[in-house]
């Protein structure tokens, strides 16, 4: 098949559909809007099926007859399709990491990126204020945001105490981690932005 003739055939297709959709919306017949275009009704429906082509003066007359512009017709044609993953609530991957113990959980909530990871963002629950926690270093930026408790975080040399609502950005290849846990239970995010080098 011709490329050419297969993206005919695609944007004849968008525009009956557009045409059918928009008419629905605003309970036309058929009947209504070809009268108003000056079409008859066998064409509008051939139209709108992508059984015959319509004239540009047409499209204009039948976008007219709809109370859009004739570039309404056409604005998501060759759109991207879209790309997005939704977790919805509970359902993130849960991940051990070293380390990772009882009372101690890290639930990745975004995964399935291709063969090179460019973040990672993890809900990161701990709950056991006795563990000893080991130090973590990785390539990229660490970003972490506390939605509960108290936390001291270690990053190198630098503690940090953060609670509800505070960030801590830093290079992820210096040792960090948590110090002590002053108030459980402990909830944050923590997004791993990778440069061009990680793998996945």
């Amino acid at each position: 098949m011709d490329s050419e003739d297969a993206g005919d055939r695609s944007l004849h297709r968008h525009l009956g559909n557009v045409i059918r959709e928009l008419r629905q919306r605003d309970h036309l017949t058929i009947a209504d809007v070809a009268g108003q275009a000056g079409i008859s009704r066998g064409m509008l429906s051939k139209i709108e099926t992508a059984q015959a082509t319509a004239s540009l003066d047409t499209l204009a007359r039948i976008a007219d007859a709809l109370g859009v512009s004739m570039a309404h017709l056409f604005r998501h044609y060759n759109s991207p399709a879209g790309e997005a993953r939704l977790v919805r609530d509970g359902e993130g991957m849960e991940v051990v990491r070293r380390g990772t113990r009882r009372g101690h959980t890290y639930h990745l909530l975004a995964y399935d990126q291709g063969p090179k990871k460019t973040f990672e963002p993890f809900l990161v629950t701990m709950d056991d204020a006795s563990e000893v926690f080991p130090t973590f270093e990785h390539p990229g930026t660490e970003f972490i945001h506390i939605l509960q408790g108290r936390i001291e975080y270690r990053h190198g040399k630098q503690t940090y105490e953060l609670g509800p609502g505070d960030s801590l950005t830093f290079r992820g290849d210096v040792p960090h981690g948590p110090e002590r846990l002053i108030e459980t239970p402990i909830r944050m995010l923590s997004i791993i932005v990778y440069g061009d080098s990680a793998q996945g």
